[in-house]
């Protein structure tokens, strides 16, 4: 990335459902309402402009200076409180948004390594825009990518990014990989589908170096308050991409491929 000082940190926020009573599988990664709304206080009153992740990528692609102290808030499967209470959230405190939907899981029926859960449909998903929010894609099944061979990579990527485009009458640009899992020739194969970016996990803070194609995100999990996403919100808390794989992640990578050959694809937990 470029066009910002290198020392710019940029929280990209990853939540999944907002609701009192989650699926057990999901949990950890769920917060209430309550907390919900805490922590977009938390993120108005910190003086950060919120941006959605087409614009952050406009201007670092571009080279042009990005506004003051940028956050994003991205959203990840589409779980069926997205397109009401969520996006009423965010709209009445004018916060704009990513969402990044599988699609195999917002139509019953179509096969999706997703346990099961309450979904929005895929026909909602022209009301997240209503709302200010951007759609993205999360493939269609949300299988480990950097597991995948190159035929079966290519049609998570393409197809997803299809069927998205098809209901909303528009080119869909940036995608989110499930569990965050990527590699090299995952991220190769996302520019190939047409993709301008994709985020991944690492719960790091981005930066204006981070890479367009791992752009790094903070997982909000059930026990974070409104006084940790205040922390990111000061560039606190947490480490900063872009930084090179670990050799446990490379380990891990090669481990899951190895079972992914045994078992076939799979959800990671």
């Amino acid at each position: 990335m470029k066009g910002a000082p290198a020392h710019t940190r940029v929280p990209v926020l990853l939540y999944h459902p907002v609701m009192d009573d989650p699926p057990a599988w999901i949990a950890e990664f769920t917060v209430t309402p309550r907390q919900f709304a805490a922590h977009l206080d938390a993120i108005t009153g910190s003086g950060r402009t919120p941006l959605t992740v087409g614009a952050l990528v406009g201007h670092l692609a571009a080279g042009t200076p990005l506004p003051p102290r940028p956050v994003v808030l991205t959203f990840d499967d589409g779980f069926a409180d997205l397109a009401g209470p969520t996006a009423e959230a965010l709209a009445a405190r004018a916060l704009p948004a990513t969402a990044y939907l599988t699609t195999g899981a917002l139509a019953p029926g179509r096969p999706c390594l997703l346990p099961p859960a309450p979904m929005m449909t895929l026909a909602q998903a022209p009301r997240l825009e209503e709302y200010g929010m951007e759609v993205g894609g999360h493939t269609v099944s949300h299988p480990q990518l950097d597991t995948l061979g190159s035929a079966a990579l290519r049609r998570e990527l393409r197809d997803s990014k299809a069927e998205l485009e098809d209901v909303l009458g528009h080119e869909v640009r940036h995608l989110a990989y499930p569990h965050g899992y990527n590699s090299p020739a995952v991220r190769r194969a996302a520019e190939a589908a047409g993709y301008a970016s994709a985020v991944a996990v690492r719960h790091a803070l981005s930066s204006a170096s981070d890479e367009l194609f791992r752009i790094a995100r903070l997982i909000v999990r059930r026990d974070h308050t409104a006084a940790d996403v205040e922390a990111w919100m000061d560039g606190r808390g947490a480490r900063v991409a872009p930084y090179p794989d670990s050799l446990p992640t490379l380990g891990w990578r090669l481990y899951r491929r190895a079972r992914a050959l045994v078992k076939g694809p799979e959800f990671a937990g």
